[in-house]
């Protein structure tokens, strides 16, 4: 583990029912580093980002964000200590225009409570209007989301996942449901978000070539353990992680994962 980790994250273990499905895992991200969490389905992947994004608690282990404590905390506790969130299914408010989605994002980073929707359209405009300038959507920010093309849904969903300006973004499946080039253009806007605004990043990614061409560290799980860590090239000529997409090793099963696949 790097002394300087914004994520640190040891021993993190989870079972379900009898089901394995992380074991002592250790993983972690440094301030611009672009880190890729592989595996094939069934690996442990998605148990770990639900209790790195705080959707479940783990057996025992820890979770450090830049050396706070938050092991167990709910998302929302986990927003005010720099976590970003997207999903691999984009979370959005279709019935908003993209530059109220952001302005809520940013809203919802200052206060909680009732009537969040009314006061959005009338806070944050400058600061919402900035961040959709970062992911080229300023053309946009007048159109209802739910008429937006997907590969839009998600740049508005990282615009919005910004809005705290998080030391740490999680990201599932980023490139999922995008055409070919629009994924190499979206994670040239990650790695531009990582290392200008030393954001660390941990995506999950089915899509090799996704991962191979932008990640600056690659760690693989099968069977709920971590099989092999390294620089992308190394990674990929790992004998070990060669048999697990080869189809050499079967996973024990990875409940969480199991449900998103």
């Amino acid at each position: 583990m790097s002394a300087a980790a914004v994520l640190s994250a040891t021993g993190l273990t989870k079972t379900f029912g009898g089901v394995r499905a992380v074991y002592d895992v250790d993983l972690d991200a440094a301030a611009g580093e672009i880190v890729a969490l592989i595996g094939p389905n069934g690996a442990g992947k998605s148990t770990c980002f639900a209790i790195l994004g705080g959707q479940t608690a783990p057996d025992s282990g820890t979770v450090r964000v830049t050396g706070r404590a938050v092991t167990g905390k709910p998302p929302h506790a986990l927003a005010r200590a720099g976590v970003g969130r997207t999903f691999q299914l984009a979370r959005v408010f279709g019935s908003m225009t993209v530059l109220e989605n952001v302005q809520t994002a940013c809203l919802g980073h200052v206060r909680r409570g009732h009537g969040l929707w009314r006061r959005a359209r009338h806070r944050h405009r400058g600061e919402a209007e900035a961040l959709l300038a970062r992911v080229e959507m300023t053309d946009l920010a007048g159109r209802p989301a739910d008429t937006l093309a997907y590969g839009d849904v998600k740049r508005l969903e990282l615009a919005m996942a910004l809005a705290g300006d998080p030391v740490l973004l999680l990201m599932d499946e980023p490139t999922a449901g995008m055409a070919p080039d629009e994924r190499a253009a979206f994670m040239r806007r990650v790695a531009a978000e990582a290392r200008e605004r030393r954001r660390a990043v941990l995506f999950t990614e089915h899509d090799m070539d996704v991962v191979f061409g932008h990640a600056d560290r690659v760690l693989v799980m099968a069977r709920g353990a971590r099989i092999a860590e390294g620089p992308p090239e190394a990674v990929r000529a790992d004998p070990r992680v060669q048999a697990v997409y080869l189809g050499g090793a079967s996973p024990a099963g990875d409940p969480a994962e199991a449900a998103s696949c």
